[in-house]
């Protein structure tokens, strides 16, 4: 029996089915160790060396696939092609060493870029080791990472309150998306008109004509800047007789764009599907690890994270054959199509992102929505490939009127041989629509009738903002990141809140900005694009085995450690002045009126500044506590009522007290007199402070309100506004309602109904113990039970009554049952109190009880200050 590991059960269901009972596949769920999320994990005092942990699952699958090798013959790790695969085969093979299960049987690695029966069975023939080069690089980048957020991270949550974190590929993708905002705010659009005309020629339709030059004189784009220079222009552009001065008709040949890639695929799947890179990659996976077909589960793509764009030639052969079925022969080049890729990475050796049967037609196939979408997009891209070119034909046509003073240009394109046009073109997010039409067959010398002349106007529009697409587009031409790690570094951006999307557009939020301004101002090295592409370089360099992975980690570590320790006297005020700088024309945008935007609206002498808090980063006056002026980091619009300070909405009927809307940090909110301790409101989500009015306030205000009583016990139902939306509140039961208009309308019998509704299903749930990693038998009859479990701070062991940390870098999966025992006798040894709990005290054992437990409490204050005292010196050395 051969024990075959794959990462999904998935996969593993499909490969059993090709590989026969003689085989036995199972699958390790990804990786099933990793870094932890403490310091210390990767030590650079000691050459980088790396603490990997298993949490509870990855134990879980280590002891199963453990005990599955004991009864193998062999054992074949047959993870993901890919770097990330190789990664979580050697992860494994580790695992099972230290267990020492492996003794005398052979292990060996395959690979295959498709999961069909062809594929998996021509790998299993050719077995090879693990790629340690491979697996180096992994260390790298890993370390590297580790490196960046875990020291990075701390300098930004002590020196900007509110940030959540900062990454070596993250962090630069973010700099992409705030400096292309700042392009658009700092964009001044600028006005320019053109003169077009409607010209008819004795035959053919009537076509339109662009005013190019004018009394021999080319015109550029802005020689018409405003309205009365193009209304000159059009009175010279008189209506009548043209002739044509010259006419070019020039056939251009187009090539189709090679099969996908991962970062091609995640691009054309945003423009054309609206797939955001996660999803398609969540989709391309289901594709890749197969579908039922016919009874049979079926891989229908090839593996999907590749930087490569060759093709199998088998495959190849396959293409040209579907397209000579469907389209005819002259859809099929003389010779095949080869392409090769610039990138110079591990990667390049997979085949593109292809159909495993080119024969298989996306029409043959149910499939779920999203995966039909997905996969009729690749199926076309990769046969469109393999096409004959399409050819056009670019016509353009100068006209000029009788007195030799205006000419007309029209330009028209129009298709002679559709080729790969006939089943696939390439989208492009800036892509206007081309001029598809034919204009007449014209020669110089014919006369043409032009009429219909008119002026418009036209304004330059700022650079776009970046989709989805075109960010990864503009991060793999930069070099930044690998292709494979961008649909995860995105949703990281999103996931911290520094950017959010609108119209399928990243658009940076205040945190993000922040973020981007400290990291420019104290550690720009690290966020420059040319930096992050060249570690990406030398990283491919570890790959190749050109490079050791220790010694770009030194080389990384040396400049690295010191930015970080020359933050350590750098002073909160240094930072927030660093960022008003950088940040002032966004955060203090100009008055127009030659004021100081920097002037509080409040007080006569104040002047407004950035300021940190626990929540995040807030405008305030200079001069708190006497003046308590604050904003949101973004400054109002000028027809904000923000803009213009506090707003009086009127007065409240019941109390005569002025009902005013005032900005504050966390935003606009409504507020009931003054006074020590107002009433105050904030404006739920959608309410707008510029369209509020004292009615809506008031309602506001009138929070919370008594629906009723409950019908079961009398007791009042309330709603009201909570931190997490409208609620309505029975006893210490709380339910979620719709909207805040909910809030002032919702009747008894529906707030019943939310309730009973929430009791029913909507609590918390019970939580279950957790499963025992091992568990070894009593020490004695009687006894209790001694388990080895995964805790919230790191594996231990317990009896039920002790508990005793493993020692650092202790696999929880190998430790012995003698082992365990000293552990929990050295733990009671120490804190001095026995193993099994004492028995429930009277009232008067409780009383003399009290000095030994004052004791006891003694005793165990050395051991609870011996914890810090290793966690700093943890800390220092890894910032070392």
């Amino acid at each position: 029996m051969h024990l075959v590991v794959v990462e999904s059960p998935a996969k593993a269901k499909t490969i059993n089915k090709y590989l026969g009972t003689n085989y036995d596949v199972v699958a390790s769920f990804g990786h099933v160790r990793d870094l932890p999320s403490k310091d210390g994990s990767v030590r650079p005092d000691e050459d980088f060396a790396m603490v990997w942990e298993a949490d509870s699952k990855g134990a879980a699958r280590i002891r199963d696939i453990a005990e599955r090798v004991k009864k193998a013959d062999s054992l074949i790790l047959a993870t993901d092609p890919d770097r990330e695969g190789e990664a979580i085969s050697w992860h494994l093979l580790e695992a099972l060493k230290s267990r020492k299960v492996l003794k005398d049987k052979a292990v060996s690695r395959v690979t295959f870029n498709a999961i069909t029966k062809d594929s998996v069975l021509a790998a299993m023939a050719n077995p090879r080791q693990i790629d340690q080069e491979l697996v180096d690089a992994y260390l790298a980048r890993r370390a590297l990472d580790y490196l960046v957020g875990f020291n990075l991270s701390p300098v930004l949550w002590r020196k900007l309150p509110g940030s959540r974190s900062a990454g070596r590929v993250q962090s630069v993708a973010l700099r992409l998306v705030v400096e292309r905002e700042m392009e658009i705010e700092r964009f001044k659009a600028r006005e320019y008109w053109t003169v077009t005309a409607q010209a008819k020629a004795q035959i053919g339709a009537a076509f339109e004509a662009r005013l190019v030059s004018l009394d021999g004189k080319k015109l550029d784009k802005f020689d018409l800047p405003d309205d009365a220079s193009a209304d000159a222009a059009k009175a010279a552009t008189m209506a009548g007789s043209y002739t044509v001065a010259s006419l070019e008709a020039k056939p251009l040949k187009r090539s189709p764009a090679p099969p996908f890639t991962t970062s091609t695929l995640q691009q054309e799947a945003s423009r054309k599907l609206g797939f955001n890179a996660q999803r398609t990659m969540q989709v391309a996976q289901k594709l890749y690890e197969g579908v039922d077909i016919g009874g049979e589960t079926v891989g229908l793509i090839t593996y999907m994270r590749t930087d490569g764009v060759a093709m199998d030639q088998a495959a190849i052969l396959q293409c040209r054959a579907v397209i000579g079925d469907r389209f005819g022969s002259e859809y099929v080049p003389e010779k095949p199509r080869y392409y090769s890729s610039k990138a110079k990475n591990a990667q390049e050796a997979h085949e593109a992102i292809r159909p495993t049967d080119p024969n298989r037609h996306p029409s043959k196939l149910r499939l779920e929505a999203d995966m039909a979408k997905l996969y009729d997009l690749i199926w076309k891209r990769a046969i469109a490939s393999q096409m004959e070119q399409a050819i056009v034909e670019r016509t353009t046509i100068d006209l000029v009127d009788a007195n030799g003073r205006a000419g007309l240009r029209a330009t028209g394109q129009v298709v002679l041989f559709d080729g790969f046009f006939a089943l696939y073109q390439e989208g492009r997010d800036d892509e206007e629509d081309e001029d598809s039409r034919r204009l007449p067959n014209l020669k110089a010398g014919d006369s043409v009738v032009a009429t219909d002349i008119a002026a418009t106007q036209h304004f330059t529009e700022p650079p776009p903002r970046y989709s989805e697409a075109t960010l990864v587009k503009k991060m793999e031409e930069l070099g930044i990141g690998r292709p494979s790690t961008y649909a995860s570094v995105l949703t990281v951006l999103r996931d911290r809140e520094y950017v959010h999307m609108d119209k399928n557009r990243f658009i940076p939020d205040d945190k993000g900005r922040l973020v981007t301004a400290f990291l420019e101002n104290f550690f720009a090295k690290y966020v420059e694009y040319d930096f992050t592409a060249d570690l990406e370089q030398r990283l491919d360099l570890v790959s190749s085995g050109d490079l050791g992975w220790r010694i770009l980690l030194r080389e990384f570590w040396e400049d690295f450690s010191k930015a970080i320790a020359d933050t350590g006297d750098l002073r909160t005020s240094q930072v927030l002045d660093a960022i008003n700088d950088s940040l002032g024309p966004h955060i203090f945008p100009d008055k127009g009126d030659g004021s100081d935007p920097r002037a509080c609206p409040s007080c006569a002498d104040g002047r407004i500044s950035l300021k940190t808090s626990k929540f995040g980063a807030f405008i305030g006056c200079s001069n708190y506590p006497e003046c308590r002026y604050t904003r949101q980091l973004t400054a109002p619009s000028g027809d904000s009522p923000e803009a213009s300070g506090d707003r009086n909405l009127g007065s409240d009927p019941e109390t005569g007290l002025d009902v005013w809307l005032k900005a504050g940090r966390f935003g606009p909110y409504v507020q009931l007199g003054d006074g020590e301790k107002p009433k105050r409101s904030s404006l739920p989500k959608g309410w707008s402070a510029a369209d509020l009015e004292l009615e809506r306030a008031l309602r506001l205000l009138s929070l919370p309100r008594t629906v009723g009583a409950h019908p079961e016990d009398g007791e009042p139902i309330v709603a009201n506004l909570g931190r997490f939306g409208p609620y309505v509140q029975h006893g210490k039961t709380y339910a979620n309602v719709g909207t805040i208009e909910d809030v002032f309308e919702i009747g008894l019998n529906r707030a019943v109904t939310v309730l009973a509704e929430k009791l029913a299903g909507g609590g918390r749930p019970q939580r279950t113990a957790a499963a025992a990693l091992q568990e070894f038998a009593a020490p004695a009859e009687g006894g209790p039970v001694i388990k080895v479990m995964a805790g919230r701070y790191g594996p231990y062991v317990t009896d039920g009554t002790t508990n005793a940390t493993l020692p650092k870098g202790q696999d929880p999966g190998t430790i012995t049952r003698e082992a365990a025992l000293a552990l929990i006798e050295a733990r009671v040894a120490m804190v001095g109190v026995g193993k099994k709990k004492p028995a429930k005290k009277t009232s008067a054992a409780k009383s003399s009880a009290k000095p030994a437990a004052k004791k006891a409490a003694t005793a165990k204050k050395p051991a609870a200050k011996k914890a810090p005292a290793k966690k700093a010196a943890a800390k220092k050395a890894s910032g070392a």
